[in-house]
């Protein structure tokens, strides 16, 4: 299984990377595009959507994304981003936890539609909007990969305490501080070696945003693993051999990047 996940990434990640630096900005939100309707296509089969309308559903995101792509290319967009953004915050900051915490159990299509379409939506076009800023993105994407790899391996050379065994047996408290020590040491090096010496003002408020990221990343992966929980599924789906699903690979993606997104913003504007 571990073999087959390395040469799963070994395939993918330099078609991503590629992509992410040599794509126009339009091509590239559009090449993502895929990945987004895969993800809906899962969503809604976690759902118990029947199958009509799960082509449906994965329509409706698809016109989403262009409608975004559409304002964005004939008026100015950075409200509509910023908004998107604010609402996927307020859900991961605030629903998520609270969703995780009283297990709920949600049955209504219309919530979970737009649940749905808070995962995937925002993250999507944090991905699109970051690429105009290549080297950022990779180090914020580094700060997941990091942490749900050295969890992986920490809780498994490790692990004893669960860390939410009503949502997910298989996380521990021990991968937990196992990716915090591997998150601080790639912070420590990225800043040190690369971001810092052009941005020593932004010091704090890197540090401050891998802080917020890696609790986010965590939340993520569980809030996956509580729908799929409820589902009575292991996986999201197949399509990625020895990751099961998109959502599988992307959980901790939609709950971190949208705000990472709406941080850099900020900052950038503010600069």
């Amino acid at each position: 299984m571990l073999l087959t996940r390395i040469l799963t990434v070994a395939f993918l990640l330099p078609l991503f990377v590629g992509g992410l630096f040599y794509l126009p900005g339009h091509l590239w939100a559009i090449a993502l595009l895929p990945m987004v309707m895969a993800g809906a296509w899962e969503w809604a089969n976690l759902t118990g959507f029947k199958a009509v309308f799960r082509g449906f559903y994965v329509l409706l995101l698809l016109v989403s994304a262009i409608a975004i792509l559409s304002v964005h290319e004939f008026a100015q967009s950075l409200i509509i981003d910023r908004a998107v953004f604010a609402v996927s915050a307020v859900f991961w900051l605030l629903l998520a936890p609270l969703w995780l915490k009283f297990s709920w159990k949600i049955r209504s299509p219309v919530l979970m539609a737009v649940t749905g379409w808070v995962l995937l939506m925002p993250a999507w076009l944090a991905l699109a909007r970051l690429q105009e800023r290549p080297w950022l993105l990779l180090a914020l994407l580094g700060v997941v990969w990091v942490a749900d790899s050295a969890a992986y391996f920490a809780g498994h050379q490790w692990g004893r305490r669960k860390l939410a065994p009503s949502v997910s047996p298989g996380k521990t408290w021990e991968g937990v501080a196992g990716a915090a020590i591997a998150v601080a040491v790639y912070h420590a090096l990225v800043w040190n070696f690369g971001f810092g010496p052009h941005a020593p003002g932004l010091a704090f408020a890197a540090a401050a945003l891998v802080a917020i990221l890696f609790p986010l990343s965590i939340i993520g992966d569980l809030f996956e693993s509580w729908i799929k929980r409820q589902a009575g599924v292991k996986d999201s789906g197949r399509l990625l051999p020895g990751h099961g699903g998109v959502l599988d690979r992307i959980d901790a993606l939609t709950s971190t990047l949208p705000l990472a997104a709406l941080i850099v913003a900020g900052l950038l504007q503010q600069g």
